[in-house]
């Protein structure tokens, strides 16, 4: 297993969804609607941030325990077909699908499925590379990940450094809007995949924590996304989230009814395809 999740367009493709990530223009102005923008963020609170996106889904271990509990086997039609990598012509549609094809290889990685693993890396270094992201990270920095794999905290704290090697690049080339869009892409994918893993999500404990869960990983994400909210891509994604964000409003921290979890279900597909 450890093999698996050892080669360097794997390491890249992880690494750069979490610069990109950070890498955007962090000021923020308050706003009187949707989402709430605010301070400019430290060091800290970066770090914060990569620790909670460092991983597309749960850890490997993590999922697996998790499905192992309710019998789900690894299901190849959830994840978006490679196939569809010559259908993303625009900057929006690659940046997205890079962050739906990253959380998918973390969900093919997780079942070792070997093949998988190896069409996802190939459709993601296509979008890495027509999205020319790969020149903002050095090979020092893979290796750094590639020797810290197993020791999270401490892949939070290289990616958390390198944020502020890279930051200068990727400010320089305009490419906020895209980190936003990549990680938009990974979290829409990472609920897919959950909702959808099972026919009756809403009877499964495990699987409902999971989604209760997203919207915390949604709220950040929105209130990331205000950075760069006069950016059409970013404003067209935030409307596109709008309606699974009204709805996670109104789920209780420690409980959610069954029609908004087929609400998030439906709308969470809808999103997905379009």
């Amino acid at each position: 297993m450890r093999q698996l999740l050892n080669p360097k367009i794997a390491l890249t493709l992880i690494t750069s969804v979490v610069l990109l990530l950070t890498s955007c223009n962090m000021k923020r102005k308050s706003s009187g609607d949707g989402p709430q923008d605010g301070a400019v963020l430290e060091k800290t609170t970066v770090e914060e941030k990569v620790r909670e996106f460092v991983y597309p889904l749960p850890t490997a271990f993590e999922v697996t325990e998790m499905l192992n509990r309710i019998g789900a086997a690894y299901i190849l039609t959830l994840s978006n077909p490679v196939s569809n990598v010559e259908r993303y012509l625009t900057e929006k549609s690659k940046a997205l699908n890079l962050g739906i094809y990253s959380a998918d290889l973390s969900y093919a990685s997780a079942y070792n499925q070997k093949q998988s693993v190896i069409d996802y890396m190939d459709v993601s270094k296509k979008l890495i590379d027509a999205l020319n992201i790969s020149g903002a990270i050095s090979q020092d920095v893979i290796e750094q990940v590639e020797a810290n794999q197993d020791n999270k905290d401490e892949l939070v704290n290289i990616i958390t450094n390198t944020f502020y090697d890279t930051y200068e690049y990727l400010n320089q080339a305009n490419r906020g809007s895209v980190s936003l869009l990549v990680l938009a892409g990974t979290w829409v994918e990472g609920l897919y995949i959950v909702t959808h893993i099972t026919e009756n999500v809403y009877y499964n404990k495990e699987m409902v924590t999971i989604i209760m869960k997203q919207k915390a990983s949604l709220d950040t994400l929105m209130e990331l996304m205000q950075v760069a909210k006069d950016d059409p891509a970013v404003a067209e994604t935030i409307s596109e989230l709008l309606p699974l964000y009204n709805t996670y409003l109104a789920v209780e921290n420690d409980a959610i009814t069954e029609a908004q979890v087929l609400f998030i279900t439906k709308e969470i597909y809808r999103v997905r395809n379009k």
